[in-house]
């Protein structure tokens, strides 16, 4: 079986890509080959540039592939190149959407397939919509071979899964954590959240790969596990060994006043409770179980992350926002007690 894999070494893809060369797929990756030294196994590279599109149809001329999947498009434009370069040379085309796509806010924390797509708060949300949108027509007009991925929020070895963090990552809120600095919390931090190893969401990807009874659906991709932020946060406490400051502010107050577009993450995403149906998924994939809890997996993600200084980007400008807004409530909540 021949697969091509555009990216395939970023969180989701990585992953992925191992467990396809473990299962002896033929595996081309079409990147610019900056981060395929992380893969062990006999992958066929092809350096180019995704976006220059008379190249990569040259490069993929003469091949045709059993599945293909792009785990770099985020645009209508960039999902139409691939419909492009690829009709008439994948028996299946598998595009990763995003949960984030179902309707905010929800009707229902209850989350199956069925649910409907809209998102007024997120732009990136709203063009992941868009590009299903064309896929359906294009399976709907001309048969083309679509099936339609939709994860939740899911992590690796380097990367902390949070609700609010700045430009550049988790680190600059673990420094805190180990400093003994307060954290911000989104709301109560008791709305609910289902977060996902990547190892589990490659298992079941793969099961989709090359998949009959996929063709044309669309699968949303998650664990069963459902936690509060607040177990979330405590988790990662424990694991970095310190306690957990909290500080809870609301995430339309975060969205007001900060340039790290907590609206649309936040409002359009983390801040509603969501609890996935993974029924769908799991008769597409027989046997299908996610096997890395969350306080298991975060220890390694913690472990990898304090040994890898690589993966400890300062965000300086983050952490002052972080104080300067935990300021501002200490001294509102003060005037407001009439303490002065």
């Amino acid at each position: 079986m021949k697969a091509l894999f555009i990216g395939g070494t970023g969180t989701i893809s990585a992953a992925i890509s191992r467990k396809v060369l473990e299962q002896g797929w033929e595996l081309y990756l079409l990147n610019r080959g900056s981060r395929n030294n992380i893969l062990t196994g006999k992958v066929k590279e092809i350096h180019c540039d995704i976006n220059n599109e008379a190249e990569v149809a040259e490069k993929i001329r003469t091949l045709n592939f059993d599945v293909a999947a792009d785990f770099t498009v985020f645009t209508p434009a960039q999902v139409e190149r691939d419909w492009r370069l690829l009709k008439g040379k994948t028996n299946q085309y598998i595009f990763i959407s995003s949960a984030s796509a179902y309707q905010k806010p929800l009707l229902n924390y209850h989350i199956t397939e069925s649910t409907p797509l809209a998102n007024p708060f997120w732009e990136y949300a709203r063009n992941k919509i868009a590009c299903e949108d064309f896929l359906r027509t294009m399976y709907r007009a001309e048969g083309f071979p679509i099936t339609i991925v939709r994860p939740s929020h899911t992590y690796d070895e380097r990367s902390v899964p949070l609700g609010v963090h700045g430009k550049h990552g988790s680190w600059q809120v673990i420094k805190r954590l180990l400093g003994g600095k307060p954290v911000i919390i989104h709301g109560d931090g008791t709305s609910l959240w289902t977060i996902t190893h990547n190892s589990d969401f490659a298992d079941a990807f793969t099961g989709l790969m090359g998949n009959i009874h996929a063709i044309g659906e669309a699968v949303q991709i998650t664990s069963d596990e459902t936690l509060t932020w607040n177990q979330i946060y405590e988790a990662i406490a424990r694991a970095l060994g310190v306690p957990l400051q909290a500080v809870h502010i609301s995430s339309e107050f975060l969205g007001l006043c900060g340039s790290y577009n907590f609206i649309g993450g936040l409002l359009g995403d983390k801040a509603n409770s969501v609890v996935f149906d993974t029924t769908k998924l799991k008769r597409l994939v027989p046997g299908f179980i996610t096997t890395k809890r969350f306080d298991q997996g975060i220890r390694e993600t913690i472990a990898y992350i304090l040994s890898h200084p690589e993966c400890q980007k300062e965000d300086p400008e983050f952490d002052a926002w972080c104080d300067r807004v935990i300021i501002a409530r200490e001294r509102l909540i003060r005037e407001l007690r009439g303490e002065g």
